[in-house]
């Protein structure tokens, strides 16, 4: 008889190939390096979306109908083919393909790889384990990310190709991983329904499941608004003249605060209750980028480190939100809606707020995006606010 639990270590391994970004800290300069502005950089950006959206949810229908673990290779596969474009491309349109074939493999990846380690875990009877190893893993991607940040801003004193080189090993070690996993075998006869159950569910969402509808909105706008954020970081780096190698260091430190205010994120929820957390929330991201946009200043940073101490309490907040309200067999739907509004909002935001960093001022950019979030937040979580 398999042992399943063998899947556990292989799915940690795909996880930190995934978010063992040696790129990350300093590909805005890369960009930049290659005669591209921050205009064409959030274009750049809305195409990978846009290929993660139009990716979303076909890849999870082949996920259930094709197998995990076949796609969870084809996703580990494109990610080294991605990286191995990106170093050896120059100028947009050579970046385009690159981050069209890095898109399509991040969406073969996302959600197969739970759905792989919930299988694994039902297949040998211990499913109560779940949440447990789902967080694990999701803070060894975290915390990779953040070690990562120190090594790509080193590599990046080389050149700033060197952190693409290395990538390639790192994303090729996700390919091994998934070979060597073992396929649960998984009973369902839903699949021919899969289409039309999607739509019935997606229209009931957001027509008679309010509380749902607020958890999908509420997450999505904060993660469209965490997404962009970060894109703005790098440029706030360039503007007060950090060092290429300390990019690494302070992104690095962004990253761990992240991670540690997560853990605390549910003791903070039950200290100041549903209500006050959520306008905390909403209140104190919006204030992120209004004071970031002030103050681009080297003590700037301090309001660079309330955004991720913030957003570290946010993601897991209002997921547990979408988890409460949505019944256990369209989960993973109703949060790939979550993914595809996010990408769909950024595809749509990020580019405006790009052209206003090259043509009016990075100020401008962080206001205008914090008033957007604000504004929309406010709104879609007024009905929760009014209830007792």
């Amino acid at each position: 008889m398999a042992n399943f639990s063998k899947n556990i270590p292989r799915l940690y391994l795909i996880k930190i190939s995934k978010w063992f970004n040696l790129v990350m800290p300093i590909v805005v300069l890369f960009y930049q390096d290659n005669g591209m502005g921050m205009h064409d950089i959030f274009i750049l950006k809305a195409i990978y979306s846009v290929a993660i959206v139009v990716m979303e949810l076909p890849s999870g229908w082949m996920a259930d109908i094709w197998g995990r673990k076949k796609t969870l290779i084809l996703g580990a596969v494109l990610g080294s083919i991605g990286f191995f474009a990106y170093s050896f491309s120059y100028g947009f349109w050579a970046f385009v393909i690159a981050e069209i074939i890095l898109g399509i493999g991040h969406s073969f990846v996302s959600g197969a790889d739970s759905a792989m380690l919930f299988d694994s875990l039902k297949a040998d009877s211990k499913t109560k384990e779940y949440t447990k190893h789902e967080g694990r893993i999701t803070s060894a991607g975290n915390f990779a990310e953040a070690f990562a940040g120190i090594i790509g801003g080193f590599l990046a004193a080389i050149s700033l190709r060197t952190p693409f080189f290395f990538q390639i090993a790192i994303a090729a070690m996700a390919i091994p991983a998934a070979l060597t996993l073992i396929e649960p075998k998984v009973h369902s006869t839903n699949h021919v329904q899969s289409i039309k159950k999607l739509v019935q569910n997606i229209k009931e969402t957001f027509v008679t499941n309010q509380d749902l509808r607020i958890s999908i909105l509420l997450s999505a706008v904060t993660g469209t608004a965490t997404l962009t954020f970060a894109w703005l970081v790098q440029p706030f780096f360039k503007v007060i003249n950090l060092p290429v190698e300390m990019f690494g260091i302070y992104w690095t430190a962004l990253n761990l605060t992240v991670g540690v205010s997560s853990i605390f994120a549910h003791r903070v929820e039950i200290f100041f209750g549903k209500r006050y957390t959520l306008l905390g929330i909403i209140l104190l991201l919006a204030a992120g980028y209004f004071l970031s946009g002030i103050a681009i200043t080297f003590w700037g940073i301090l309001f660079l480190l309330l955004f991720y101490l913030v957003r570290g309490i946010a993601t897991p907040v209002l997921k547990n939100y979408i988890n409460q309200y949505t019944k256990s067999e369209v989960r993973a739907t109703m949060l790939s809606v979550r993914n595809f509004i996010i990408r769909i909002s950024f595809a749509v935001i990020g580019p405006l707020l790009g052209w206003i960093t090259d043509n009016t001022s990075l100020n401008y950019a962080f206001i205008l995006a914090g008033g957007i979030y604000l504004v929309s937040a406010l709104i879609i979580v007024l009905p929760w606010i009014r209830k007792k």
